[in-house]
């Protein structure tokens, strides 16, 4: 299998809250980060689809790291993981 990531990632647990206007907020939690995306894992809630663009922000246990939600894309789901890639 070839590795086509562009980007280094980073191992680290970070709460991810996801929103979108047909399901509103899923709240998940990273595996791994990148320049390029995250892997995010989502446990008992509906998974949006593939190709899915999403308002995505991050906070840690003092706050929140962006203030202003990002745009990610759904790229792939295994399980119970979303891979999302920065739009």
């Amino acid at each position: 299998m070839i590795d086509r990531r562009q980007h280094e990632r980073t191992s680290t647990s970070i709460r991810v809250e996801m929103t979108h206007p047909s399901f509103g907020t899923i709240v998940g939690f990273t595996q791994d980060i990148s320049d390029g995306g995250a892997r995010v894992l989502v446990e008992n809630q509906p998974r949006p689809p593939i190709g899915t663009i999403v308002m995505v922000r991050f906070k840690k246990m003092v706050g929140p790291i962006n203030d202003e939600p990002v745009r990610m894309r759904v790229m792939h789901q295994l399980r119970n993981t979303l891979g999302l890639m920065f739009d």
